[in-house]
C-alpha cells in the first residue's frame, strides 16, 4: 500500500500457528532444587560457546542484548533451522531437577532432550522460563537446549540455571576415542570448514573440541564446523577432542595445518553517510545548500525503475540523462560529493521484477553505471514483487554480482525491510542466496522502522542490527568486525508511517552507536523531510516534529564508520 510518504515498509510478522505451537507447552514450575547450578558457562560469559553446541553453527556469544553479566547466547534463527543449542551434563537417575533461563525473542523454547520443554514469545525483553522434569531408572546423562523458531529472528539466552545434583559419582571414567580424518572441506580469508570421522565411547559421545593449537575455539555436537574470526593468509593448525557426558576427554586428533585466503571483505574501509534525496517529491531542496549547511558528501538518489522494457528511468518517468535529477547530481559533484542510485523501492515499476532476466538486468544496471560513472548501486528491495520473490531476489543477486565482476570497484548494496530482532524470513533468505550465488555484496542494509507499534527506535534499531550481525556471521563464517563492516542502516527521520518518532536525540545515538560498532552505511528517509513541522503528521516535505532544519542531515554526516 501506498501512503503519503511512498516509503512505507509493510509491518513485519505473520506469528507462528497454535497448531505448530502446540506440541511445546509450559509445565509447571518444580519445588526446590536440591543443588546449585550444573551447567557449565550457564552465562556465556567466558565469551565462548563452549560447552554449548549450536545446529548449523548459527550460535554466537554476543554483548548485547544481556540478562545479566556482559554476554549472553544469540541464536540466529534461519527459515530450515531452529538454532538449537544444547549442553549434556552428568544426572542422578531418579532425580528430579529444575531448569530456568531468561530468554527473548519471538516462540523461544527451553527444555530437555525427551522431556519436558516450556516456551515463549517475549520480542523487546528478556522474560524468565521454568521447567522441571524427573530422569529415568538408569540415565545418567540429560542435554538441555534452547531454540528459537523457524523464520521468527534471532533469539537470545541468558543465565540458564540446571539445579539438582552433579551426575553419578564418577562412575563412568572411560574417555572417547579419538577423532580420526580431520581434514578442511573450504576456507575463506576469515574461516576454515572442517569434518572428521565419528569417535566411540562406551556410553556415547556427546559433542567434540574444536582447537587451534592450544586454544579451543569451539564446540560442537556434529563431526563437522567452521571457525570463524580468523585473518587473512595466516596459518592455523587444528585438532579435535571427542568427550562424553561425563567429562572424560579423548585424545586429540592427528593435525590438520590450513593457510587463510588473502582478505578481501571487512577491509575494504568502504564507509558511506548517505541519506536520501528524492528530486520527484516534497519539495526536493538544494543539494548543494544542505552540503553546505551540514558538511554531508554523499546522497542516495531515488529511485531508479523501469520505463518499459527494462529501460532504467528516475521514478519511471524522468529521463536517465538530461533531467533535474541529473542537474542535482552535478551540484552534489562539483560540490565535492558523490551519489550511489538506489534501484526499486516500495511501488513503482521494478526493474529487479520486470527485466527477464538475470543477464537483462545486468545490462540496464549497467546503463546506469555508465552514464554517471558510479562507484556504488544500492538496491532497495521490498514488497511482494522483488523482496518475497525468491526467484526475483536471486535474479537481483546474479546482476549484481555481474556488473561488480564488469566493474572493478563497484560497490554493491542491498537494502531491505527487518524485524525488530534482525532479518525475517525473506531478508534470511536473501543473505542466504547471496552466500550460495557469491553474490559478494559489500553492504547489507535494513531499514528499522514501520515495526507496527515499535516506541524503543534506538533499542529495536540495535536489536536489529544485532539480528543482522548474527545472521551474516552464521551464513558466512564472518567474525564479528567483518560483520559489522558489511551492515548498513537506513531509518526514518521524525515519524514513520507507524507513527514512530526518531527525534534528533535518538538519531545521535544511532549514528554513535553505528560509528562505535564500524559499520559500513548509514542512510536515513528522507533530506526532503529534514524540515521541522511539530504537529504537521506524517508528510512528504518535513519531518512532523520539532528540529532545526537539515539536523539529521548534519547528524547522518558525522558518520564515519
Amino acid at each position: 500500500m501506498r501512503t503519503l510518504l511512498g516509503r512505507s515498509r509493510r509491518a513485519f510478522f505473520a506469528l507462528v500457528g497454535s497448531a505448530a505451537l502446540a506440541l511445546a507447552g509450559a509445565v509447571a514450575l518444580p519445588g526446590t532444587a536440591q543443588a546449585a547450578n550444573i551447567l557449565t558457562n550457564p552465562g556465556f560469559e567466558s565469551g565462548s560457546l563452549s560447552p554449548w553446541s549450536c545446529t548449523g553453527n548459527l550460535g554466537s556469544v554476543v554483548s548485547s542484548p544481556v540478562h545479566g553479566g556482559s554476554k549472553a547466547l544469540a541464536g540466529a534463527v534461519s527459515s530450515s533451522d531452529n538454532a538449537q543449542c544444547s549442553q549434556t551434563v552428568p544426572v542422578q537417575p531418579n532425580t528430579t531437577y529444575s531448569l530456568s533461563g531468561w530468554v527473548r525473542g519471538s516462540y523461544v523454547y527451553l527444555g530437555v532432550n525427551g522431556g519436558a520443554s516450556t516456551w515463549t514469545s517475549s520480542p523487546s525483553a528478556y522474560s524468565r522460563l521454568s521447567v522441571s522434569f524427573t530422569t529415568g531408572a538408569s540415565q545418567t546423562s540429560a542435554t538441555i537446549y534452547v531454540h528459537g523458531w523457524y523464520a521468527q529472528g534471532t533469539y537470545y539466552a541468558d543465565d540458564i540455571s540446571l539445579d539438582g545434583p552433579g551426575g553419578g559419582g564418577g562412575s563412568d571414567t572411560q574417555a572417547p576415542t579419538a577423532p580420526t580424518g580431520l581434514t578442511s572441506t573450504g576456507k575463506t580469508s576469515s574461516s576454515v570448514s572442517l569434518s572428521w570421522s565419528a569417535s566411540s565411547d562406551n556410553v556415547g559421545v556427546t559433542g567434540y573440541d574444536v582447537y587451534s593449537g592450544s586454544n579451543q575455539v569451539l564446540s560442537v555436537s556434529g563431526t563437522s564446523a567452521t571457525v570463524s574470526g580468523l585473518s587473512p593468509s595466516t596459518s592455523y593448525t587444528f585438532t579435535v577432542k571427542a568427550r562424553d557426558a561425563a567429562g572424560n576427554v579423548s585424545a586429540a586428533s592427528d593435525a590438520v595445518a590450513v593457510t587463510t585466503n588473502a582478505g578481501s571483505g571487512g577491509g575494504s574501509g568502504f564507509k558511506q553517510a548517505a541519506p536520501y534525496l528524492f528530486e520527484g517529491w516534497g519539495d526536493p531542496p538544494s543539494p548543494s545548500t544542505v552540503m553546505s549547511a551540514t558538511g554531508v558528501k554523499w546522497f542516495t538518489m531515488a529511485f531508479m525503475l523501469d520505463s518499459g522494457g527494462c529501460n532504467p528511468a528516475w521514478d519511471g518517468n524522468r529521463p536517465l540523462t538530461g533531467g533535474i535529477d541529473q542537474t542535482a547530481i552535478n551540484q552534489i559533484r562539483s560540490a565535492g560529493g558523490d551519489i550511489v542510485p538506489s534501484f526499486g523501492g516500495w511501488q513503482g515499476s521494478k526493474l529487479g521484477a520486470n527485466c527477464s532476466s538475470a543477464s537483462a538486468l545486468a545490462g540496464a544496471l549497467q546503463k546506469v553505471i555508465d552514464a554517471y560513472s558510479l562507484k556504488a548501486i544500492d538496491m532497495d528491495i521490498e514488497n511482494t514483487d522483488e523482496f518475497e520473490n525468491e526467484a526475483v531476489q536471486a535474479r537481483i543477486l546474479t546482476a549484481l554480482k555481474t556488473v561488480k565482476t564488469n566493474n572493478p570497484g563497484l560497490k554493491t548494496i542491498v537494502t531491505f525491510g527487518t524485524s525488530t530482532t534482525g532479518p525475517s524470513y525473506y531478508g534470511n533468505r536473501l543473505i542466504e542466496q547471496a552466500k550460495s550465488l557469491n553474490a559478494d555484496i559489500d553492504v547489507f542494509t535494513i531499514m528499522p522502522f514501520d515495526f507496527g507499534g515499535g516506541s524503543d527506535m534506538y533499542g529495536n534499531t540495535v536489536n536489529a542490527a544485532e539480528g543482522l550481525k548474527a545472521k551474516l556471521k552464521s551464513t558466512f563464517g564472518w567474525d564479528d568486525a567483518t560483520a559489522y563492516a558489511h551492515i548498513g542502516i537506513s531509518g526514518m527521520n521524525g515519524l514513520s508511517d507507524q507513527q514512530e518518532n526518531t527525534t534528533p536525540a535518538i538519531w545521535t545515538q544511532i549514528r554513535d552507536w553505528a560509528n562505535g560498532h564500524h559499520i559500513a552505511r548509514l542512510a536515513f528517509w528522507a533530506v526532503n523531510r529534514d524540515r521541522p513541522c511539530p504537529g504537521g503528521g506524517v508528510v512528504s516535505n518535513c519531518s512532523g516534529i520539532s528540529q532545526s532544519n537539515w539536523q539529521f542531515t548534519s547528524i547522518t554526516a558525522g558518520f564515519t564508520g
